[in-house]
Order: structure tokens, then C-alpha cells, then sequence
């Protein structure tokens, strides 16, 4: 409720294609990566959970890591093996939690989309739910790499239609590639239509 206060009529943050997370099915979120607000954004009209995984280093601050507990986020050891917690995350999505990535790895400079990193191929094959692609656009000039203070600046997010448990079954391991350009193109369509629609264009009518 309070980030709700802020976002919607600070940054003008409006969302489409949300009401597809209106049940009890488990999902995974994937998405562009343009600020350390997404988290944030991407679950911000639901009325349920998103989980996500972070740094184990950041569980070790004291209020931001009982934050991060209380809101379901997983920590990973990126010096570690992360098969723990990828079964960790195999596990909420199979309890009908929401589990979100952010594929780039990393958060862009300029708000374009960069290269998706295979990592979550893994999660996205074993867990055999519905996975949604999302796009964010304005996220990195409300809140841009590097500072602290949010501005004013129009935020929109539009969530593409899933892609099902057997359209990606029908991808091989050999043909990982060939998923990922998948991934890719679908998040882009999405980031694509969120931009349009911030710059003034109409809202996408429905789930892309």
C-alpha cells in the first residue's frame, strides 16, 4: 500500500495485462532490467507475492534483511553452488508462489534491453508453469543506476501472454538458443509496447 502511494501518483505508474495473475497458479515472471525499482514495479498490482532471488550479502544488513525475508525473497551465494536455491525457487513455484527474474543479469544504463544470460533455462524447463514475459519502460529515469533519489518520471509495465509448460517442452537442450531468442523476443515486444505507451500512445488491450 505505501509503494502504491508513491509509485502511482509520483511516477504515474500504470500496468497492463495483470489480470492474468488474478488466481492461485504458480508463474514465473520474466522480465527486462532497467532499475533497482523493478522488483517493485513488476509485482505492484497484484494482490499476491512475487519472489525473487538476491545476494546473500544484502540478508547480512540488519532491516534490509529482515525486509527481504518478509517479502519472500530467496538468497543465492553467487560464490556458491546455486542448486539450493534454484530448488528453492522449483519449490514455491510448484506451492503456486509467483517467481521473478531478471534475465540481463544485470540493470541497462539506457534503458535498452541487453543479451539474456541462460541461467534461468533451468528454472524455466523444471518447473512446468506458465511463464510470463514483462516489459518496463521508464524505470531508469525514475530511478537511474548509480543514485539514490527518485524522480518524477512516467513508469509503465505491460505483461505479456504466457508462454505454456509444452511450447517449451518442445525445445530440446540442443536447442537452447533457439528458446532463449524466444524469451528474448517476447520480453522485448513487451518493453517495446511499455515505451510506446509511456511516450503517450494508447494502452495495449490485453495481455500481448
Amino acid at each position: 500500500m505505501v509503494f502504491r502511494m508513491v509509485f502511482y501518483p509520483w511516477m504515474g505508474y500504470r500496468v497492463s495485462g495483470s489480470e492474468q495473475f488474478n488466481n492461485p497458479e504458480g508463474g514465473l515472471i520474466l522480465s527486462n532490467h532497467q532499475s533497482m525499482l523493478d522488483p517493485l514495479l513488476l509485482p505492484l498490482a497484484f494482490r499476491r507475492p512475487v519472489t525473487y532471488l538476491a545476494r546473500s550479502t544484502l540478508f547480512e544488513k540488519r532491516f534490509l534483511g529482515a525486509f527481504l525475508r518478509k517479502v519472500y525473497v530467496v538468497p543465492i551465494d553467487r560464490d556458491a553452488a546455486r542448486a539450493g536455491s534454484l530448488r528453492e525457487m522449483q519449490r514455491r513455484l510448484e506451492q503456486g508462489y509467483l517467481v521473478g527474474i531478471f534475465p540481463e543479469g544485470t540493470r541497462s544504463v539506457d534503458g535498452e534491453m541487453g543479451p539474456l544470460k541462460p541461467g534461468f533455462l533451468a528454472l524455466m524447463r523444471r518447473g512446468k508453469v506458465p511463464v510470463y514475459p514483462a516489459g518496463i519502460a521508464g524505470a531508469h529515469l525514475a530511478l537511474p543506476r548509480g543514485k539514490l533519489m527518485l524522480r518524477p518520471r512516467r513508469v509503465r509495465v505491460v505483461f505479456g501472454k504466457p508462454i505454456l509448460p509444452e511450447e517449451i517442452a518442445a525445445y530440446s537442450k540442443q536447442q537452447d538458443a533457439e528458446l532463449i531468442e524466444l524469451v528474448r523476443q517476447r520480453i522485448a515486444a513487451c518493453a517495446q509496447a511499455a515505451e510506446a505507451w509511456r511516450r503517450g500512445g494508447p494502452a495495449p488491450e490485453g495481455p500481448l
